[in-house]
């Protein structure tokens, strides 16, 4: 795989983590409450196959997640890493992502700029909303127009909220077609998601820091791996082979440790080394 291809499939895959680091509405579930927070997870190489042309990934990915279930939900990461290849050649990946979720799920705003060897090699900037069952998207980057893709499809939140009312329902499978605004911003991703038994207490650090993950406290959370398809059906069916599967573990306050981002040829795992809690945003009186 070449690495402006890994830099491609790193856009698409940390803005659908961004959403599964947090951005899920705080209806999702009776008791649910979110936690406003900014999350550091230093990444590196995992398991990599002969062939795969990846010896070896450093980098560090810092989130944040903010708002309220009244005024929607923002979330922002910054992603930077260095790729090495087989060749011995190295390149330095910057990715930038924001979006917004309008509250009730009623639109979706999303800019995302990659920059490889500090040079700026793609910019995805625009709003999709559900009109009629469809979702219409208004794209500004890399391009203005606009475009209705012919099948609806979930925001990050509203898959988040979801999976989450899921597994607290005790199903252990979700199948969701996704619009994250990825890549071009004309991609919708068929996924489906493996919920494992519910753990209590704060778990087993494993990769993670143990400091960062005794903040956690011992908040409920689940094991859940979400395979992307691209073609339409497979997800359903699991005749076909994801693009890429996304392992974490989900707790029930939106945070998320734990994270290994498989490719098939590849893995990469992420390892939360410092966790924050921010303010709360509560609804005004009245709402």
């Amino acid at each position: 795989m070449g690495f402006d291809r890994i830099a491609t499939r790193y856009v698409a895959v940390f803005c659908a983590l961004g959403a599964g680091l947090g951005g899920f509405a705080a209806n999702a579930s009776a008791g649910i409450d979110l936690m406003p927070h900014r999350a550091i997870y230093d990444m590196d190489l995992g398991d990599a196959q002969d062939g795969s042309g990846v010896t070896g990934v450093s980098g560090r990915m810092v989130y944040e997640f903010t708002g309220g279930a009244c005024e929607g939900y923002s979330v922002s990461f910054r992603f930077v890493t260095k790729l090495a290849n087989s060749d011995g050649a190295v390149r330095l990946t910057d990715l930038q992502t924001s979006s917004f979720e309008e509250p009730a799920g009623k639109g979706y705003q999303f800019y995302t700029k990659t920059f490889i060897d500090r040079e700026l090699a793609e910019q995805t900037k625009g709003r999709a909303e559900h009109v009629d069952g469809k979702v219409a998207i208004s794209l500004q980057k890399p391009s203005e127009k606009t475009v209705e893709l012919q099948h609806s499809a979930l925001f990050p939140t509203e898959h988040l909220k979801s999976l989450l009312s899921a597994a607290e329902r005790g199903e252990r499978v979700l199948v969701a077609d996704v619009f994250d605004g990825s890549e071009t911003g004309e991609k919708v991703y068929f996924t489906s998601s493996i919920i494992g038994e519910e753990r209590e207490g704060p778990g087993v650090p494993s990769q993670d820091a143990e400091e960062a993950v005794l903040k956690l406290g011992k908040v409920p959370h689940w094991p859940v791996t979400i395979s992307y398809f691209e073609e339409e059906g497979t997800a359903a069916t699991g005749e076909g082979t994801p693009v890429y599967q996304l392992g974490f573990l989900l707790y029930r306050n939106g945070v998320s440790r734990r994270l290994v981002l498989d490719y098939g040829d590849f893995k990469i795992r992420g390892r939360l080394v410092k966790f924050e809690p921010l303010k709360t945003v509560d609804c005004p009186a009245g709402n």
